[in-house]
């Protein structure tokens, strides 16, 4: 008899060639937050967006890491079309918005936002870095986040954006930090 899967939070963090897992939690489109909760091992309805708001593209998870926040590392992804929660993808990733937000006890707390393209994507397949995505999105989406963390009672600052290689190092951090955490 073969040993039940793990968690999907305890993923392998890297795929094939170079690209890294994700778990996607909240698909584009969706008003509704979803989080994946270990605890249930099934995602969990976090809250709804304001009315016309939404989430601008795929948003997830990589699996076997932790950030400053004590969760997994989050991720964007872009790709042709929304997949649903709990969609395991691998993705290349471009970069980093590395920014912090405040919480409402006052204190600021580091919450950086990966953001990769999924590798099977077709439309998105010749974006290799940030600067290759269409003027004006990144800023779109520090808006998103901005509006998005300002409706939970909290400030959202980007600190600056980072390459692939930035984000790599976040992810080797973040897989560090959950060996520590695990071990």
């Amino acid at each position: 008899m073969s040993e039940p899967a793990p968690p999907l939070s305890r993923l392998p963090t890297l795929g094939e060639d170079g690209a890294v897992r994700v778990v996607i939690e909240t698909p584009k489109g969706s008003p509704n937050k979803y989080a994946y909760s270990e605890a249930f091992n099934a995602f969990q309805f976090k809250m709804v967006l304001p009315e016309g708001m939404s989430f601008p593209y795929d948003f997830g998870m990589i699996p076997s890491t932790k950030g400053a926040d004590g969760d997994p590392l989050d991720i964007l992804v872009v790709m042709d079309a929304p997949v649903f929660p709990g969609c395991v993808l691998e993705a290349r990733l471009l970069g980093v918005i590395e920014a912090e937000q405040k919480e409402r006890d006052g204190s600021w707390e580091r919450n950086d936002r990966l953001v990769g393209v999924a590798v099977k994507a077709r439309t998105h397949a010749h974006v290799e870095a940030l600067s290759n995505l269409r003027p004006g999105m990144l800023d779109e989406v520090e808006a998103f986040f901005a509006q998005y963390n300002q409706l939970a009672g909290k400030d959202f600052k980007v600190l600056r954006r980072g390459d692939a290689e930035a984000a790599f190092a976040l992810i080797r951090g973040g897989a560090d930090a959950f060996g520590q955490a695990e071990g």
